[in-house]
């Protein structure tokens, strides 16, 4: 059993590891860009323009009722086929091809764009309106109150739930596999098809995930409890 997971020829924890870090890579970097984007539809949300409000709600509504699945493989498919488009304009006859962990990012940061723009919004309302008021009251303008005084309670409101959005980011990761990133969960398939033992393969991953999971529970708690006492 342990030659499966040795190092060196014949064995997979190499692959795995590699693949874990395009796991990691993947959700982090389409987390980030996710919050940053959840935060900027939260705005459009609880802003006075209704135009902007409407697309921010259409978007929410779309992306949280989507299976993210179906995100992928429109995002795999549309816009291979739009660049596509944009390029025949220009006269381009060639094939352009967005690549898996391009997409892949771009299915994590929209997922959790709209999760996390929720999040802010509740935030941002459970937010007493005596902070409103005392910002205006010590002169500030609106823009300069909001950055100083309500944007960090509202991230300390939100961190709880943002927390489970990267959660939520790296079991979407599990789902990148079917537009051939090699990611975690890829490598592992393949390693129990090759091997013939996918059961050990396949509960190595669960361990992994658990021990990210819980790795990534206790470094939000941390966060947390420093920025209660900030």
């Amino acid at each position: 059993m342990t030659e499966l997971f040795a190092w060196g020829a014949g064995g997979w924890s190499k692959p795995i590891l590699i693949g874990l870090g395009v796991t990691v890579a993947c959700a982090s970097i389409g987390y980030v860009f996710g919050v940053v984007l959840g935060l900027g539809v939260a705005f459009a949300r609880i802003g006075n323009n209704r135009f902007l409000a409407a697309l921010a709600m259409l978007y929410t509504t779309l992306l949280r009722g989507v299976p993210p699945l179906l995100v992928i493989f429109l995002l795999f498919f549309g816009t291979n086929g739009a660049l596509m488009w944009i390029a025949r304009g220009f006269g381009f006859t060639g094939y352009i091809e967005v690549d898996a962990f391009t997409v892949g990012v771009m299915a994590v940061a929209l997922v959790a764009g709209a999760y996390s723009s929720e999040i802010f919004r509740g935030a941002h309302a459970t937010i007493p309106t005596g902070q409103f008021e005392a910002y205006a009251s010590l002169g500030l303008r609106p823009l300069v109150g909001f950055w100083t005084v309500i944007l960090p309670q509202m991230f300390r409101l939100a961190l709880p739930g943002l927390g489970n959005v990267w959660i939520l980011a790296m079991k979407e990761t599990t789902l990148l596999s079917v537009i051939s990133l090699a990611e975690l969960m890829r490598v592992v398939g393949l390693a129990g098809r090759t091997t013939g033992q996918p059961f050990v393969f396949y509960g190595a991953a669960a361990l992994i995930y658990l021990v990210l999971i819980a790795i990534s529970s206790q470094a939000f708690k941390a966060i947390e409890a420093r920025m209660r006492w900030a």
